[in-house]
């Protein structure tokens, strides 16, 4: 009897480090778990522990989805300090192929796999079968991208689109961000969604209403915002949400994306009924002339668990083989 035979698959963000296992005999993922990337001082180190929590396994090959550019072999996490090179962590981990993608790639290939169970609809709208979807993510950095559909697969857009700058709508958001450029040279929309966002749209209020510029973690902001203990949190939660939900707009109009909007990461499921009540939606369909263009789009947050392990194993599929970076062993190169 032939052995069974596995792959890896994982999400590495700024702050957790997904794993999970293909058994090639069968579908779905086995074996979650998650690790603190803080906790070790490489990506091997991080695979390795994972293994041995689960083993004794050794996979043949694997996927991992990385929040950074994937642009050639090194690779320079963006909001964390791992950097490595495809081809020797291939080698160290023992792997014949070992592909890496960006996370919101991986997130992208996942969206058509969710059900209705696994997201929460935000305002109207009624997406169109077989058109192009969205996807962001505020967490530790701000991830970008979105599926077209070919044929019968769907093509997912690498790049790094939370790095695009960012045009306040009122006078309140040009006060924040110019607060902000006093010490950042360019206030991306990453600058203000994402964790460090949150903190720094705190910092900001607090020095404009005469503070000390008080930094919060972007976790005290939200448990302060949500417990209604703190004015100024309501106000930067608030306003985080309304950004958040122009950049998204913004997004839609780009890519044509009347197959539906989705927000991941990790901050805004946390937030799930406050973000359903803030400002999101308006500001999603606040586009002038194009407003009923984008009140027909849905936008939906992603509440399912490992979504982009899920994609990461949509990637191990050879129809995906132009997809990210690759590594082979030389039985493998052909």
């Amino acid at each position: 009897m032939q052995a069974r035979q596995y792959s890896l698959v994982a999400d590495i963000g700024g702050t957790n480090a997904r794993f999970a296992l293909v058994d090639d005999s069968k579908p779905g993922l086995i074996e979650k778990r998650s690790l603190r990337v803080a906790d070790y001082p490489s990506i091997v180190y991080a695979v390795q522990a994972y293994l041995e929590q689960v083993g004794p396994i050794n996979p043949y090959q694997a996927v991992m989805s990385v929040a950074a550019p994937v642009t050639g072999d090194l690779l320079n996490m963006t909001n964390h300090t791992w950097n490595f090179s495809i081809h020797e962590t291939r080698e160290t981990l023992a792997l014949r192929h070992l592909k890496v993608i960006n996370d919101y790639t991986a997130l992208a290939l996942a969206l058509p796999l969710l059900t209705e169970n696994q997201l929460r609809m935000i305002g109207p709208g009624a997406g169109q079968a077989g058109r192009p979807v969205a996807v962001l993510g505020p967490g530790t950095g701000l991830g970008v991208s979105g599926a077209f559909p070919v044929g019968n697969r769907w093509v997912p857009l690498e790049g790094e689109g939370g790095h695009v700058s960012y045009g306040p709508l009122d006078a309140r958001e040009q006060e924040i961000i110019e607060v902000l450029r006093e010490k950042m040279e360019h206030v991306s929309a990453e600058s203000l969604v994402s964790g460090p966002g949150l903190s720094a749209i705190y910092a900001a209020l607090d020095r404009l209403d005469g503070g000390s510029a008080q930094k919060l973690s972007p976790g005290e902001v939200t448990d302060l915002a949500l417990d209604d203990d703190s004015a100024m949190a309501n106000e930067a939660l608030s306003v985080f949400c309304g950004i958040l939900g122009s950049v998204a707009g913004n997004l839609a109009l780009t890519l044509g994306a009347t197959g539906g909007v989705y927000i991941g990461g990790g901050i805004v499921p946390k937030v799930l009924d406050f973000f359903s009540a803030s400002a999101f939606r308006e500001r999603f369909e606040q586009h002038g002339r194009m407003r009923l263009y984008l009140r027909n789009i849905p936008t939906y947050v992603i509440t399912a668990s490992y979504p982009a392990l899920r994609g990461a194993a949509v990637a191990l599929n050879a129809a995906y083989a132009n997809v990210g970076v690759s590594s082979y062993d030389a039985a493998g190169s052909d």
